[in-house]
């Protein structure tokens, strides 16, 4: 087989698959007669060959996948009318610590945050398959050490927990999970792009610290709002 053979196929592959194809799935399609060298030059061309049409060939954490391309969400957005369901402020800051400071314990991201956080919170990052359990802390009770999980970043369009812009802010760090977050069923289409996220976090941030008297996280969000879902 060719080398435009080759690349038909692993183009087709990656069209028709549902999941993130990983480099040892691509060598089975060709009998490991390709190593993982070749394979990345072949998908280095074909993202070339797409680099001007309305999908891209991206790496994500488990894997290569074709998405749409974050500025045509507004179009795409038109034929599934329908919009996901939201999550509380509550709950987008309780991911954003996870995030940015895993592995964490309950108590330590109510230390940050400053208030308790309902047990729902936890369930909706874990049934969404965003966090989980990775271990225990050796102290008191052995509380649970939480951690992203791969899932989350194929979610975000990441291959990397460095690839998250570098914030200090956890409105910030929430505000890039929000823009950064895909529609609820369909993971191929991008949202925001990093570069988009990363300004809209920055605005936030940036109106945070405009407030002579900003509101606590517990006045603006009651406990028992917390892991609601939100139209």
């Amino acid at each position: 087989m060719n080398t435009a053979q080759a690349k038909r196929v692993l183009e087709a592959a990656l069209l028709c698959a549902t999941q993130p194809v990983t480099v040892r799935d691509m060598r089975l399609l060709f009998d490991d007669a390709l190593g993982a060298d070749t394979l990345k030059v072949l998908l280095e061309e074909l993202q070339l060959d797409w680099a001007e049409r309305g999908l891209e060939l991206v790496s994500v954490a488990t894997g290569w996948r074709f998405q749409s391309r974050p500025e045509l969400r507004i179009y795409l957005d038109k034929l599934n009318p329908e919009k996901p369901p939201k999550y509380t402020r509550a709950v987008m800051e309780t991911l954003a610590i996870i995030a940015y400071r895993q592995p964490v314990t309950r108590g330590d991201m109510e230390d940050i945050r400053g208030v308790t956080i309902n047990t729902q919170i936890i369930k909706q990052l874990e049934d969404r398959g965003w966090v989980e359990v990775i271990g225990h802390r050796e102290s008191v009770g052995r509380p649970g050490l939480y951690a992203t999980t791969r899932h989350f970043l194929d979610d975000l369009g990441l291959s990397s927990l460095d690839q998250l812009p570098l914030l200090t802010s956890v409105e910030g760090q929430a505000a890039v999970l929000a823009s950064l977050n895909p529609p609820e069923e369909d993971a191929t289409q991008a949202s925001l792009s990093l570069e988009d996220a990363i300004e809209v976090a920055e605005t936030v941030t940036a109106e945070s610290l405009e407030k002579e008297e900003p509101p606590s996280i517990a006045q603006e969000i009651p406990d028992s709002a917390e892991g609601q879902h939100h139209d």
